[in-house]
């Protein structure tokens, strides 16, 4: 059976993922699908680095403004999303792109995931949030790496969502979240897929994740999330819990400084790109590339180019 053909362009925040995309979709055809899980969100522009609608040089893209801060985004959400918006590109003659830095997302894709509904479970969830509220990021975060360390390494302790997710999961199937996420990405893959993941060197993508977080501020972060605040959103909002919102969030109630706030975004922002670079390392199939080595954006577009023709000499399903 003839696969469905998926470009994947991933990397760390600030890699330079947004317009490389551009540039690879304008030459073979494609349409963009976001892999972020914060783009998702309408009126959340500023501290997720949203592309504008300008910068999209009439590209269509998906998964982006399709969902109000209120509203909860998850994994399996994004699965069906993609599922969908994938049928379309399909549909319209042109190639997916999937475009993002959230690894576990792209991943699911890729390998198509199974979250089995049946390892919800409501109560299990309430008394872990409960624990998590009253015990602290600190306490809980400790909790999972003592039974799952493989989670625990690409978690963040602050993603209360995930940390709850991963220990609910073990506590239901005695076994760790992060082993059947690893025999699910066994899986063949139901696509025939090229992995690119842009990998600039650390001391210069630090210095980029410093400079955009500057930028945000100077574009008005800080007004951004004033805005949702007063709107209602708050910090138990899954859409306020993003690096940027949060921090800012603090401020605003009179936790921290604004200097606080903004050190605070840049350092978060540095180790989830480490955690991003990790989680790209682990991945198989991938094809890096160090955008630093190339003069510009078309010569780093005409070596991916280059790469998927040549793959498709071996895997004539690509054609």
């Amino acid at each position: 059976m003839t696969k469905d053909k998926l470009i994947i362009l991933a990397g760390p925040t600030a890699s330079g993922k947004t317009s490389v995309s551009i540039d690879l979709a304008k030459r073979i055809g494609g349409e963009i699908i976001s892999a972020d899980s914060m783009q998702v969100y309408r009126g959340m522009d500023v501290g997720t680095a949203k592309i504008k609608a300008d910068e999209m040089r009439g590209v269509k893209h998906y998964l982006i403004n399709v969902l109000d801060p209120t509203e909860d985004f998850n994994i399996v959400k994004f699965q069906d999303m993609v599922k969908y918006s994938i049928e379309e590109i399909k549909r319209n003659g042109h190639i997916p792109i999937l475009v993002g830095g959230t690894g576990f997302y792209i991943q699911s894709v890729i390998y198509d995931i199974d979250f089995d509904t049946q390892d919800d479970n409501g109560d299990i969830r309430k008394a872990l949030e409960e624990e998590y509220d009253k015990m602290g990021a600190d306490f809980m975060y400790e909790k999972l790496k003592k039974i799952d360390s493989v989670s625990a390494e690409n978690i963040h302790k602050n993603n209360k969502k995930r940390i709850i997710r991963a220990i609910e999961y073990f506590l239901i199937n005695n076994a760790p979240i992060s082993a059947h996420n690893e025999s699910q990405r066994k899986k063949d893959s139901p696509y025939d897929f090229r992995f690119f993941v842009l990998n600039p060197p650390r001391d210069i993508l630090y210095e980029r994740i410093n400079q955009r977080v500057d930028k945000m501020v100077e574009e008005g972060l800080v007004e951004e999330v004033k805005g949702l605040k007063n709107a209602g959103l708050s910090i138990e909002n899954i859409s306020m819990q993003g690096i940027g919102y949060k921090e800012i969030l603090e401020y605003l109630d009179g936790e921290i400084t604004l200097d606080e706030a903004i050190d605070n975004i840049k350092q978060n922002t540095r180790h989830m790109a480490k955690r991003q670079v990790t989680w790209f390392k682990r991945e198989k199939d991938v094809i890096y590339i160090n955008p630093f080595e190339f003069e510009n954006n078309e010569k780093i577009v005409d070596y991916m180019v280059e790469k998927i023709d040549t793959e498709r000499k071996d895997n004539e399903q690509f054609e």
